[in-house]
């Protein structure tokens, strides 16, 4: 009996943490699709919410970095072949996102590393390496 009641806790333990993994990764597809369709649509303000809090508090975007990304729409947003995990609550990915300078009508592509942690308390994701770097050329 005590052998059968071990044997269930232990498939309920790997059940549940099955099923937060399941939501970790359920969450994590969901904040990148929504992220993506963010910066596709060119909304570099509404991009900074995906930014881990902590990091927007000492990194703040300032007034003419935000200037700058209203110089550029978003022609392209690629993720190539997706996150790659690093453990359990940290996935890196490459995007090539395509700009087009809103002035001299010029299009150019820069690569965006972006690396995602999960914050297990607050069950989300956050984007911790900040908004895409336009300014390199």
């Amino acid at each position: 009996m005590r052998r059968i009641l071990t044997t269930f806790a232990a498939l309920a333990t790997l059940s549940l943490s099955g099923c937060a993994t399941q939501q970790r990764s359920d969450t994590l597809t969901t904040t990148l699709n929504a992220y993506a369709s963010t910066v596709r649509w060119g909304d570099f303000n509404a991009a900074q919410a995906f930014v881990d809090p902590k990091l927007r508090e000492t990194h703040p975007v300032s007034a003419l970095e935000m200037s700058r990304y209203q110089q550029y729409k978003v022609s392209g947003y690629d993720e190539g072949k997706g996150p790659t995990p690093h453990g359990d609550v940290e996935v890196t990915q490459d995007v090539q996102i395509n700009l087009v300078n809103v002035n001299t009508q010029a299009e150019r592509t820069i690569t965006d590393h972006q690396t995602w942690h999960y914050d297990a308390e607050g069950k989300h994701w956050w984007l911790v390496s900040g908004l895409p770097d336009i300014s390199r050329q």
